[in-house]
């Protein structure tokens, strides 16, 4: 297979593919399944090895976590180094690392303040309290409802799922955390209708480009109605970086290619490599929500995770990914188009920097993603309907040129 090769060191795992499939099924909670009968024991930039030593071009990325590609030697270095001194110690005295990250992650989002959390959920719940304690001080306790996206994706906690704008999450955790609102994507008109008519909104949260919901960019001109809106009102503005941030648009962040500085950045999946991480930054102004007490968190901003950040950042600025992931996402997508032009199977290519999604007419995407596996590709979905990429951003031509042949025979 194009991708498929052999590795020459085996598996270098204890157990067989089916003891683990038996093992998981037994004891883990089944809230992934049906899982693809496939376990990786191996990565290396961007390739990964199975139980049975049979290696994959990896265009998936841990769902856009694996920036930097899988292990990359800087990473894994300062995450070793910072073990042998420090793991962990409570966040009630200073921790180097987090006062480096905050820097660093201030400076990058262009806020005033950092709060170091262990996922994106987290720093979505984290933005959401802000937001509201923001108005609480200002003696508006009532302003405490939030707006976002209808198809947008947000999280898996309580609040971020009622934050998300799909039904099909909310369907079985009725009834859901009240004062969430949900507006149509694209639609300022509508927006605009939503915050003046609502004097409780506290914030609004959008996602440069929805992901879960299918990889939708946003319009042009779009977030800045949504800017001037919030600011006629006195919304905070939240973006929702988490998958787009960190060079994944071809930007550092997403929102930079709209021109709209938002009140509130959050991030995570790339940020940290692999490493669990997550990060809400804020304005000076609308970082006053918090004071001591109003939020916590035992392992968010501790020295490992914040050791592997700091070495992510590096390699991304270092290396230049972000002008990689722009140019091997146009590439990308013009190869997408030319290769699956008049395919009666594809019913749109679209994205942003290396994040991409093809739309199938009827197939379903789980069904690609399988056969893909065969072929030696990991790919992703979104939906049912959706091929979603998010290739590492160290991707080159060549890796591109060889997916691209395979999607063309796979759906072509």
């Amino acid at each position: 297979m194009a991708g498929m090769t052999e590795h020459a060191g085996g598996s270098g795992g204890r157990l067989g593919l089916r003891d683990i499939v038996g093992l998981d099924e037994r004891y883990y909670a089944n809230a992934f399944g049906p899982r693809t009968p496939i376990c990786f024991t191996e990565g290396r930039g961007m390739h990964l090895w199975d139980t049975e030593g049979r290696r994959y071009l990896d265009f998936f990325g841990g769902v856009a976590v694996n920036a930097v590609g899988h292990c990359h030697e800087k990473v894994v270095a300062a995450i070793a180094a910072q073990a042998s001194r420090l793991m962990h110690v409570s966040n009630h005295y200073y921790i180097e690392g987090q006062a480096l990250l905050a820097e660093r992650l201030c400076a990058i989002t262009s806020m005033g303040r950092a709060f170091i959390g262990n996922s994106g959920a987290e720093a979505n719940e984290a933005a959401f309290k802000l937001a509201r304690m923001y108005w609480h001080k200002k003696g508006r306790p009532e302003r405490n409802e939030i707006i976002s996206l209808r198809g947008s994706f947000h999280g898996r906690t309580m609040s971020t799922l009622a934050a998300t704008g799909q039904d099909a999450f909310h369907a079985p955790f009725k009834s859901l955390i009240r004062g969430y609102h949900y507006c149509p994507i694209n639609d300022a008109d509508a927006f605009g209708s939503m915050a003046s008519s609502n004097p409780n909104v506290a914030a609004a949260i959008v996602e440069p480009v929805q992901g879960e919901g299918g990889v939708h960019p946003l319009e042009d001109g779009y977030l800045k109605k949504v800017r001037g809106i919030c600011d006629e009102a006195g919304i905070l503005l939240i973006f929702d970086e988490i998958q787009t941030g960190m060079g994944r648009t071809g930007r550092m962040l997403g929102h930079e290619h709209y021109g709209v500085k938002p009140d509130v950045v959050t991030l995570a999946k790339a940020l940290g490599g692999g490493f669990p991480i997550g990060a809400m930054c804020a304005t000076e102004e609308a970082a006053t929500g918090f004071g001591p007490g109003d939020h916590g968190t035992t392992y968010g901003g501790g020295p490992l995770a914040c050791a592997a950040a700091l070495a992510v950042i590096d390699v991304i600025v270092g290396e230049g990914l972000v002008a990689n992931s722009a140019a091997m996402g146009s590439y990308l997508i013009a190869e997408l188009n030319r290769a699956l032009a008049g395919s009666p199977g594809v019913t749109a290519i679209r994205g942003l920097g290396l994040m991409v999604g093809i739309e199938l007419a009827e197939r379903d995407s789980s069904d690609v993603v399988a056969s893909m596996l065969k072929r030696g590709y990991v790919v992703g979905k979104a939906g049912s309907r959706v091929t979603r990429l998010l290739p590492p951003l160290i991707v080159t031509r060549r890796e591109i040129d060889g997916l691209v042949g395979a999607l063309a025979e796979e759906l072509g």
